[in-house]
């Protein structure tokens, strides 16, 4: 995370990694709404995709997305704090399936899943 300047730049902070799980957070900022005065869904979707970078990268070798899908549930607007939980459902080979649960308190706004794939080995 340290050199993920589009994370950093949206303010989006990882709060917890581990094993397979990562968990981001992101405040919506007024320059984040669409023309409804809802949350564009890009920024949902970032916040998502970090915590599933997160998880996906907690193993060690360098992984990136292969495929995402995303289904946006419920609304949020300025000010809201929007929480990305990532789990790792299986690893197969070189790939894995994530699921990612982006939440506003207890509702829930987008579901998000992402198959993952490693394209090298280290990390150095």
């Amino acid at each position: 995370m340290t050199g993920d300047a589009a994370s950093h730049a949206l303010g989006i902070e990882v709060r917890d990694v581990s094993a397979g799980a990562a968990t981001a957070t992101m405040t919506v900022r007024a320059d984040m709404v669409n023309g409804h005065g809802i949350t564009h869904g890009a920024f949902v979707f970032a916040v998502a995709d970090t915590a599933f970078a997160c998880a996906c990268n907690s193993h060690g070798p360098l992984t990136v997305a292969a495929a995402v899908d995303i289904t946006f549930v419920a609304s949020s607007r300025a000010g809201d704090v929007l929480e990305a939980r990532a789990v790792e459902r299986t690893r197969f080979g070189r790939s894995g399936i994530y699921d990612v649960t982006v939440s506003r308190g207890d509702v829930v706004i987008a579901e998000f899943r992402g198959t993952s794939r490693t394209i090298r080995e280290d990390t150095a």
